[in-house]
Order: structure tokens, then sequence, then C-alpha cells
């Protein structure tokens, strides 16, 4: 059976994922969150003529000639707002945000004056709508701040709680379930016995879950039997993706498709043209009412990153309903690099962008087993299938590694 290109098994799992439904949260707790609904300004903003400066509220015809001695008939501060009226020859001390009388055309600031009592002479003129910030400078009431979709920041909390808003609606967090498997992975942190291994994947899985936007929950390790893993996959019941690490192939104890089969998932796909990571499955099942997306990753911890990188950042991103953050840049290699097989080749390698064009240089030793690389690495080098050797200079596509 031909192996699947990585495009069209990209495109097979981002066609049947389906944005998730929104729900209400505090602003407090909206940072990182995906907007479902645009933030509409509820109130103008500033909400009144607010002073930008310390100083005294005036007519500016009062003071078209300096000096100008006139009355002080009251205070506006900052939440306690000045009431009367301001006539001819008078003015009312006023503090930074402190709102303008409706009367006042100019803020004269309070260097340029001289308070001796009831009264205050100015010293320097100043024009009308000197050091006022007018009602509604900054935005108005229904004006649309945030188109929805977008991945809010703290400056995004900031103005929605300026717009007037306590709390917002967002896409809930996809809930993604991952499932170690194999007899020999022990947790980290184990003393290790003969033949084991620390089962590093999962953390790792869970750590780009989380920076993409999804709420992580780490079952546990399966063992290499039929019963262990059926029993691990009917606990992630209420997980949106289920994701597995192992047990994907075909040898003998690889029983991750079988088991997910015997709980009701239909594979869309096994096998890709990717390397690494060939051994990668995707599919779902329905359980209950809602519709679980399972991805089956290779065992490998390098592959088993590499992979969530390519599919699983792209599929929750999806169901957030926002675009994948997986946009390739262009960049030039700085060493040549040798040619290629017949699967698409994601080489890890460290990506300079001070220079025009951005140059690339992959790792000469690309062999699955060094996660150390993987850590060093900042960026994936796309090699077509079948490309010939590249010269130092050729352009290339490049992927971010960091979300």
């Amino acid at each position: 059976m031909a192996l699947l290109p990585v495009s069209v098994a990209l495109q097979r799992i981002l066609e049947t994922a389906r944005t998730l439904p929104a729900e209400t949260v505090d602003l407090l707790h909206a940072r990182g969150r995906t907007l479902a609904s645009p933030v509409i300004s509820k109130v103008d903003n500033p909400p009144f003529d607010a002073s930008a400066m310390d100083g005294y509220a005036v007519h500016a015809d009062d003071i078209a000639t300096v000096p100008a001695t006139l009355n002080i008939v009251g205070e506006s501060g900052a939440g306690h707002p000045f009431d009367g009226a301001l006539g001819n020859g008078q003015a009312v001390r006023i503090f930074t945000g402190g709102r303008v009388p409706p009367d006042a055309d100019a803020v004269v600031i309070q260097e340029n004056t001289e308070a001796l009592g009831p009264t205050v002479t100015v010293l320097e003129t100043a024009k009308r709508g000197a050091n006022i910030r007018p009602k509604g400078q900054d935005f108005t009431k229904d004006e649309c701040i945030i188109e929805e979709g977008r991945l809010l920041t703290a400056r995004d909390v900031l103005i929605s709680a300026s717009c007037g808003y306590g709390e917002l609606s967002v896409i809930r967090k996809p809930v993604v379930a991952i499932i170690s498997t194999g007899d020999e992975l022990v947790p980290p942190g184990k003393l290790l016995g003969p033949g084991q291994i620390s089962g590093s994947n999962a953390y790792g899985l869970a750590a780009v879950v989380e920076a993409v936007g999804g709420e992580a929950r780490f079952l546990g390790i399966a063992r290499d039997s039929l019963a262990s893993l059926e029993e691990f996959i009917s606990a992630a019941g209420d997980a949106d993706v289920l994701v597995t690490s192992g047990g994907a192939s075909v040898g003998d104890h690889d029983l991750v498709r079988p088991a997910l089969e015997n709980a009701g998932a239909k594979l869309d796909f096994y096998k890709i043209a990717m390397r690494p990571g060939k051994p990668l499955f995707f599919g779902s099942r329905n359980v209950g009412s809602r519709l679980q997306y399972c991805l089956g990753l290779p065992g490998n911890p390098v592959s088993a990153m590499i992979c969530a990188r390519v599919f699983l950042v792209p599929l929750i991103s999806r169901l957030l309903g926002r675009e994948a953050p997986f946009e390739a840049i262009d960049a030039v290699l700085a060493e040549p690099v040798p040619a290629n097989g017949p699967r698409e080749h994601y080489m890890r390698g460290l990506l300079d962008v001070s220079t025009a064009p951005a140059r690339v240089t992959p790792f000469t030793n690309q062999d699955s087993g060094l996660v150390k690389s993987l850590q060093r690495a900042n960026c994936l080098v796309v090699i077509p299938a079948d490309a010939p050797r590249l010269p130092a200079g050729t352009t290339v596509k490049v992927f971010r590694l960091d979300i």
C-alpha cells in the first residue's frame, strides 16, 4: 500500500475537525483563550472629556491675553467630577483623568499658573482643546475592537476590560487525553530496571497541547496487552482528542490500532510518507454525543514530538477555530543536504533570521533516537521526497518548532 503524503494526511485531519462550542470565562482567565464572539465596545473611551494633565479647566477666551486672573470655583478629580457651571472669568482645579466641566474648552497645565487663595493667575495661554482627551478619542461605543478567532493576549484582556467586559465568550479548550504504551516504560524520576526507559513522550506531548491552547490529561502508561489498552482507552471517553504514543507499528506488541477499533474507532489512514514518523494513524470514534479524534503517534520520542508539531498542533488549532500556527517560511541552506529517499524528511536544524534571506543549518546527524538534537533545534527543515542533493544556498521550507 502506497504511503500517504504528509500534505494529504494533514488535509484529511483538518477536514474532519470541527470548531468546538463556546463557553464564558471570567476576564481574569481569558488570556491565551480563543475569542468566540467579537468584542464590541459597550462604552466610549474615554467616557467623557478628560483632562490629560494636572491644572485648571478654563474658557480659552478668558486666557487669550495673559497674565489672566480667574476665580477658582471648584475641583474635578478622577472619580469626583465638578458638577457646577463654569462661568466667564472662572476656573476649576482639575487633575489628570478628571472630567472636564461641560463649559470648559481648555486645560492650562499647573506649571503655567500661580494660585493664590481663591484665584489662579494663568501665565501662558492655551488653545481650545489643549490638554483635553475628548470623549471617544480612543474608541467609541458599538465599535468592533477585537474580531472573533483571535488568540487573546494580555493587551486584549486590558482593552476588553476598558470596553466594559467582565467576561468573554471563548472556544472551549479541547481536552486531549494522552496514553503512553509499552512494557519498557517507567514514569520519569523512577529508577530504571533492566531493559526499561523513562516514559518521556507524554510530558513533551502535554506541553505541546498546553502551548497551543488545549487541556492535556495524561492517563498513564498502558501495558502491551489489549486488555490494558482497552482499559485506558475507556478512561478517555470525555476527551475531544485521544493521543497514543507507541504501539502504532506492525509488531506483535503493537496493539493500539486493534484496541481502538475494538472501542469503535474508524481509522482514516495509517502510515505516512514522512521521516521520521511513518507509523502514524488517524481516525475517530463516537463516544456518546461526542466525536473523538484519535491520533496514534510513534513511540520514538523524537518522532512523536515532530509528528505532534506537524499534525496535533494544527488539529487543536482547528478545533479552536483558528488557523494552524504552521505557516512555513523560506530559508536558504547554509550547508548542503544529501539526496532524500521516498519519504518527506523533517530535519532538525537551527534557523537564523538575523540575515536576509534567513539561513538554516540542518544537523548532520538526524538519527531519530537523538533527543538532545531535538532540544537544541529551533526548526524543522522540510526536504521533499526523492529530492536530489541540495547544495548550500538552495531555498527550502522551514517550520519553527516553538509555538
